[in-house]
């Protein structure tokens, strides 16, 4: 006897077939679907690369299985040749048509390497309209913070956290950095994404078409809270942005040298925050790591170090060299290692910190250090 399979009712199918687009649940085709133009070329770039490399790739599989069809044993084709070896004119189809196609992305990569280059400012809006030179450009300073973002308008006088704006087919300059670890901004809507690093500064230049609401995050791991490292990227028409900046400078809270301090301390799932005013230079005191008093600047210990250092009495002038975060966060001072407001540190980085070249051994000729030992001449 023969059992026969179970038939699955219509109405089984009805109530469970949308479980089968599950998997296509979490899919975002914001990539395919951008709302700026820098984002449209970047996407037009993969999709005509795509089409350029299945130009081989459909052919080889089609022909693959084509062979394996014609040629089997129970086919007998009149034209199996068993002791074939060479053919000049399918060799030349075989290197000719990939070495086209390679040739032609690489013509595509070099130009859209250049003109998508994220340092270079946009040169149109769209497709169909030219930037006008006279126009002017919305700079926006970016500071990847942990867990969060900072986003400085210093020519409005404003700054945010987790929330930035922009008027559509206006220019966007964005000023990017980190105060911690090495990140990654993005927003797959508006352009590529570019990292942000520590006492360094990259541009990214974009230009939103349509309004909307997107999301923007972190793309390169960060700690524990890089899941959460999100915020939100809005464009609005001029009017509309006009009445956010108004919001943000509606809140009086100042972003001073102490509020940045504070803001700087690890935190995850921030709520968006906005201040009405910002301490000039901010931005150039997160990018050269000097936002706490008494330290120094990192350009400034470049230009020094440029100029042939600080002569021998810098030897003992490190205090405003330290940043590995020892601060107190309430009044943003130094403070002695394991006290309350300490960022935690390496294991085995403060003391030698603390002490003097004299006290570490590496003392000059002649000089002695705390126990009598005259430094090392050399071998």
């Amino acid at each position: 006897m023969t059992a026969r399979p179970a038939r699955l009712s219509p109405a089984f199918l009805r109530r469970f077939a949308p479980l089968l687009l599950l998997p296509l649940g979490a899919c975002n085709w914001v990539v395919m679907s951008p709302a700026g133009d820098v984002a449209v070329q970047q996407r037009d770039l993969i999709l005509i690369s795509t089409l350029l490399m299945l130009l081989i790739i459909l052919p080889v599989m089609a022909m693959t299985i084509w062979f394996a069809w014609r040629y089997r044993e129970q086919a007998q084709a009149k034209d199996y040749d068993p002791d074939w070896d060479h053919s000049t004119s399918l060799e030349l189809l075989i290197w000719s048509a990939p070495l086209l196609i390679i040739i032609a992305l690489g013509a595509i990569t070099w130009t859209s390497t250049h003109l998508l280059d994220p340092y270079r400012p946009i040169e149109r809006i769209d497709s169909a309209r030219k930037v006008d030179p006279a126009a002017k450009r919305l700079q926006v300073e970016v500071v990847a913070l942990d867990w969060k973002w900072l986003f400085i308008y210093p020519e409005l006088g404003i700054a945010t956290v987790n929330e930035l704006a922009a008027p559509v087919d206006q220019p966007i300059e964005f000023k990017i950095t980190s105060a911690t670890l090495m990140n990654s901004f993005f927003v797959p809507a508006l352009a590529g994404q570019i990292y942000a690093m520590p006492g360094m500064q990259t541009v990214l230049h974009a230009v939103a078409n349509k309004p909307g609401n997107f999301e923007g995050f972190s793309a390169n791991y960060s700690g524990a809270g890089f899941s959460n490292m999100r915020f939100r990227f809005k464009a609005m028409d001029r009017a509309g942005f006009d009445r956010w900046v108004a919001q943000v400078k509606a809140s009086k809270a100042k972003l001073d040298r102490a509020a940045y301090v504070k803001l700087e301390q690890p935190s995850e799932k921030v709520p968006p925050m906005y201040f009405a005013g910002v301490e000039p230079k901010l931005f150039h005191a997160a990018l050269n790591m000097c936002a706490q008093p008494g330290k120094r600047c990192m350009d400034e210990v470049m230009m020094t170090d440029m100029m042939g250092g600080g002569g021998k009495e810098s030897a003992r002038d490190t205090q405003g060299l330290r940043h590995d975060g020892t601060i107190d966060v309430g009044g943003f001072h130094p403070v002695e290692p394991g006290k309350k407001g300490e960022v935690a540190q390496p294991a085995g980085m403060t003391p030698a910190a603390e002490r003097t070249p004299a006290e570490q051994g590496h003392a000059a000729p002649g000089q002695k250090d705390a126990d009598g030992h005259a430094g090392h001449h050399g071998h």
